[in-house]
């Protein structure tokens, strides 16, 4: 039989109707699997962590991925919606980190894989690995409990290059649509989906191009602007001469020139980003930026650190008309826990490890392990969060001293004892064998792992 907490099982029913109900306990078993699970997450490893490996046939399992109807975008836009109502301030903007992330995998029948560029690599010898990438679009939110933002990801797309053919002929590939393509796909279903809030869109220097245009007023966008961008003035007023007026301004300066022009003004400002809080010098222009076409005016943001030389640190651009500075600055740190999000799946939750291969299965597995990860810390938020367990935790090891927030780590662990005091709840009142206290402790035990 498979045990679900309670608390847990209030999560779950959420995504009930997007299955049919054979289906519905196995995504159930498959999340307790996955959670539970302390080695290898592959399917038959998600089996093994619910407990079921003897008694349901691993089939059904794969069967889940590779051909059971139910649609990953629906599990992440339920999820978005839950995790909107539950953590940000009604009417509130929800802000979404876009970005992608390279999963290794091995074999070449493997659906959607190739040659990516490794940015974790240690060396340039092995900057390139094998595997799947994928573009995700997380909703980043301010948990009571912890000083730092957490991101929560919920929307996936399996990112193909472009096939040679194209590229020699140096054409778009309608099949293949680039990454920034599909991180607005990623979105535009957000937007529909909450249609009452504005989506501020964070994300690195590669996720700012022409693919955001018209992309509508109810989305922002902000990110790092390329040293070598091309700026322009607004369109100057029309002088009631005849003909088509100007949709261009003047050509600006480079932001090395911007930024050591004496006519540039520069404001301090106190910035909190990276949970630290900074002194900055930050200058604010107004202007244009090809990419994103003459209709859409932007405000380019200037960063300089006094202690630091002269010049600029760092140029963000953006679509929002009305944060000020040093708020831009900001959210644009606040793209930094997506990159946690990514490192935390992959080494402690077991994202990626899965073995399957064909298409469905790839473009299913992925999503459903993330899935699972962001209901492990929504209900930590709701449901299992102590302060005692930070104290619990500098006790078992004291020489954590600045540790004063629990870990994603902390979170999984709690879950994990949770689901294993379920699972060994004696149904009736007897003396349980040496055997089962063993199992007992030594579940308890890789818990913690």
């Amino acid at each position: 039989m498979l045990c679900v907490p309670s608390s847990l099982n209030e999560l779950l029913v959420l995504f009930e109707s997007c299955f049919t109900r054979p289906t519905f306990e196995t995504f159930c078993a498959l999340v307790v699997g996955q959670v539970s699970q302390t080695r290898l997450r592959c399917v038959t490893g998600m089996l093994v962590g619910a407990r079921l490996s003897g008694v349901w046939h691993h089939a059904r399992c794969h069967r889940f991925f590779a051909n059971a109807r139910w649609s990953a975008d629906e599990l992440g836009l339920r999820l978005a919606v839950l995790i909107v109502e539950r953590f940000t301030e009604p009417g509130a903007s929800v802000l979404v980190a876009v970005d992608d992330t390279l999963l290794k995998r091995r074999g070449r029948r493997i659906h959607g894989t190739f040659w990516h560029h490794d940015a974790t690599a240690n060396s340039r010898s092995g900057s390139v690995a094998w595997g799947n990438n994928w573009v995700c679009a997380g909703i980043c939110v301010k948990l009571p409990f912890l000083e730092r933002t957490v991101c929560l990801p919920v929307l996936f797309r399996l990112w193909q290059p472009r096939r040679k053919q194209f590229v020699q002929q140096h054409k778009p590939d309608p099949e293949r649509p680039g990454k920034v393509t599909l991180a607005r796909e990623l979105v535009c279903l957000l937007a529909t989906r909450l249609p009452g809030r504005m989506i501020d869109v964070v994300g690195d220097s590669a996720y700012i191009s022409q693919a955001w245009r018209g992309v509508g007023d109810h989305v922002r966008i902000t990110s790092r602007l390329r040293v070598n961008a091309t700026l322009y003035a607004p369109a100057p007023p029309r002088t009631g001469k005849r003909g088509r007026p100007r949709e261009w301004g003047e050509r600006l300066a480079t932001l090395k020139q911007l930024a050591t022009s004496p006519a540039t003004k520069w404001a301090q400002a106190t910035v909190r980003r990276y949970n630290k809080t900074e002194t900055l010098q930050l200058a604010e222009i107004n202007c244009l930026w090809e990419p994103l076409g003459s209709e859409t005016p932007v405000r380019v943001i200037l960063v300089k650190d006094p202690a630091k030389p002269s010049g600029y640190q760092i140029a963000l651009i953006t679509t929002d008309p009305s944060a000020t500075p040093a708020q831009i600055v900001e959210r644009y740190a606040d793209r930094w826990p997506i990159e946690v999000a990514f490192q935390d799946g992959k080494e402690i939750f077991g994202i990626g490890d899965a073995r399957n291969r064909t298409e469905k299965a790839v473009q299913r597995t992925v999503p459903f392990q993330f899935l699972a990860m962001d209901l492990t810390t929504i209900w930590y938020a709701i449901y299992g969060h102590h302060p005692d367990i930070v104290t619990e935790h500098r006790a078992r090891a004291p020489w954590y001293v600045s540790k004063t927030t629990p870990s994603f780590q902390d979170m999984l662990a709690k879950l994990r004892r949770v689901i294993i005091a379920t699972q060994f709840q004696p149904q009736q009142a007897r003396t349980p064998t040496t055997r089962e206290i063993s199992a007992v402790q030594q579940a308890w035990a890789a818990a913690g792992l």
